[in-house]
């Protein structure tokens, strides 16, 4: 039996189980719940949600970035573990790109932590189907964190015809 997923821009609804999807990841860094109610709310245009039933099996959080209009930021991306392995986390981040709103997007940034792979891989496989270049540099330090954190480094991915 297959699941239906449907994606779609979150709602204010969807913020506590994108919370707690964040959470049971055990790799991503867990936000308040309050900004989750603000990407759900402020920047729904620049996330998606994966809704299976009433259950949110994926998330995409991203925003515009405010220097650069050109630039989608993604943030983070969660996947259940159900669902892993099936494409998900790039299907999210070509359905925000293919909105109205994302029009003048050309280039694709996002951080990543060295012991990542699996992100990285995913944004490998993304600069591959846009058909583009992907480049890294050094981005936050550990000493640019409070607590234990891996360094982020960042990935540019462009520029790219919109989906």
């Amino acid at each position: 039996m297959s699941v239906e997923i449907i994606l779609r821009k979150p709602i204010k609804s969807d913020a506590k189980k994108v919370f707690n999807l964040v959470k049971d990841t055990n790799v991503l860094d867990v936000n308040s719940e309050y900004l989750y109610l603000l990407q759900a709310t402020h920047f729904k245009e620049s996330c998606c949600v994966a809704a299976v039933n009433e259950l949110i099996g994926g998330f995409v959080s991203g925003y515009i970035h405010p220097q650069n209009s050109e630039v989608l930021f993604i943030w983070q991306v969660g996947v259940d573990k159900q669902l892993k392995g099936k494409g998900l986390a790039q299907r999210l981040i070509l359905d925000i790109l293919k909105r109205d709103s994302m029009s003048g997007v050309k280039y694709i940034y996002t951080t990543i932590s060295p012991s990542n792979t699996a992100s990285r891989r995913l944004f490998e496989k993304l600069a591959d189907h846009l058909g583009c270049e992907i480049k890294s540099e050094s981005y936050f330090e550990i000493e640019d964190f409070n607590n234990a954190h891996e360094e982020e480094v960042l990935y540019k991915i462009g520029p790219f015809i919109n989906q």
